[in-house]
């Protein structure tokens, strides 16, 4: 209630709840009201006369973006996500600001409040280096410790030049596979998002892993290469005429809190579930958390299938209610990124809809896809999924060659 009263008396609009449970959004049309709605709710926190013993702290984050409405009362985009993004660095009762939000109110600032710069951070989407900036108030306090950054904890989590859309049931869901099973194994077809599910799976529960988070891709990996030679590599820890490699590995993971990361095991398989077995027999607290198109087939392990993106029923879906689907979401995004100024409108929405649907919500081929609106129209697009090999093709050049085109995507499976 005394959130729900800031944000209204500063003008602001608070979307319908949308399952975050213990959080509030809130969107405005100025960042100078968003700031001194901001001041408002702590000073009211602060002033309100808790119960004994209970003393409530809210940390809270403002960010400046383009806030879009997936309907008249439920906001969807990166611009509420990465302000959530930007909460989860702080402590209770600190408010910190992105550098387009402080930048946005540089000039029209609330009388008292100030930004403190306090470096920057990646967040936990794995993208570029956020900019943070503390709220300063003098009813506010001031003193907080360290921010609660990614790189806090120990790990070589690859940065992403694209954002991770979507899929927060399924998250949720290995989120709580990951915490009660040392080994989880995440299989799926391929291009259907299985590293990028693990490498945001790992940043999500980089805290809960305090020794280390590492991330071993063996896809680069030759028939004769050794899946323990390069876990050693990314530990940093080599074999000796003393010590084996094996036993050196183990020292360094033993009775630490680390998670291991083991990317693209398909072709390595008796490699890396040997390699694997022996480190969670040799480390009782080491979690690892594999992909691969085929199970390990080892004791205790868990396998989750990686389900394709939600994508609509071109037949039976509104224009309007079209970004509640991932797929559509990943395609819209990557679209933007690849001719900023395609927009989704009454005339392509129906194609965009029916090519997320062809393509099966499979992520690599709806980015393939979408890299085409380059030089072609939706609709174009849709009627060159006829030849789906042929079409999707044009991937990045610094990703993996499988990811370069659909069809060397299968031919790894085969």
């Amino acid at each position: 209630d005394l959130l729900h009263d800031a944000v209204r008396a500063h003008r602001g609009a608070l979307p319908l709840e949308q399952g975050e449970g213990d959080s509030v959004v809130a969107a405005f049309e100025r960042g100078s009201d968003a700031v001194a709605a901001a001041v408002a709710a702590q000073q009211a926190i602060l002033a309100e006369p808790w119960p004994a013993g209970i003393d409530v702290r809210v940390r809270m984050a403002l960010h400046s973006g383009e806030a879009r409405l997936r309907d008249p009362e439920n906001y969807v985009g990166e611009a509420i996500i990465r302000a959530a993004r930007v909460r989860e660095l702080g402590h209770g009762g600190q408010v910190l600001a992105s550098r387009a939000c402080a930048e946005v109110v540089a000039d029209a600032v609330p009388a008292g409040v100030s930004f403190r710069d306090l470096g920057p951070y990646r967040l936990k989407n794995l993208g570029r280096p956020e900019e943070i900036f503390q709220l300063c108030h003098p009813d506010l306090p001031d003193a907080f410790g360290p921010l609660r950054g990614i790189d806090q904890v120990a790990n070589n989590l690859p940065t992403q030049l694209t954002p991770f859309i979507g899929r927060e049931p399924e998250l949720a869901q290995v989120h709580a596979l990951v915490e009660d099973a040392r080994l989880l194994t995440l299989t799926g077809s391929g291009g259907c998002g299985k590293t990028r599910l693990a490498l945001q799976v790992a940043a999500d529960l980089v805290e809960v892993h305090a020794d280390g988070v590492w991330y071993v891709e063996l896809a680069p990996l030759g028939g004769t290469s050794s899946v323990l030679a390069s876990i050693a590599d990314v530990l940093r820890v080599q074999a000796s005429a003393e010590v084996e490699l094996l036993d050196a590995v183990l020292d360094r993971l033993r009775d630490r809190r680390a998670l291991l990361v083991v990317d693209n095991c398909e072709h390595l398989l008796d490699d890396a579930a040997a390699t694997i077995h022996s480190l969670l027999r040799g480390s009782p607290t080491l979690r690892v958390l594999a992909t691969s198109r085929q199970p390990l087939n080892l004791p205790g392990e868990v396998t989750w299938r990686v389900p394709s993106l939600a994508s609509p029923d071109p037949s039976a879906i509104a224009v309007q209610n079209l970004e509640q689907y991932d797929a559509v979401r990943l395609f819209i995004d990557r679209a933007v990124r690849s001719r900023p100024n395609f927009v989704v409108t009454e005339e392509n929405a129906p194609a965009i809809a029916a090519i997320c649907h062809h393509l099966d919500g499979i992520p690599l081929a709806i980015e393939l896809a979408a890299a085409r609106v380059r030089s072609l129209s939706v609709d174009r697009i849709l009627d060159g999924l006829q030849d789906r090999f042929r079409l999707l093709t044009g991937g990045s050049r610094a990703g993996l060659p499988r990811h370069q085109t659909l069809r060397s995507s299968v031919e790894w499976s085969h």
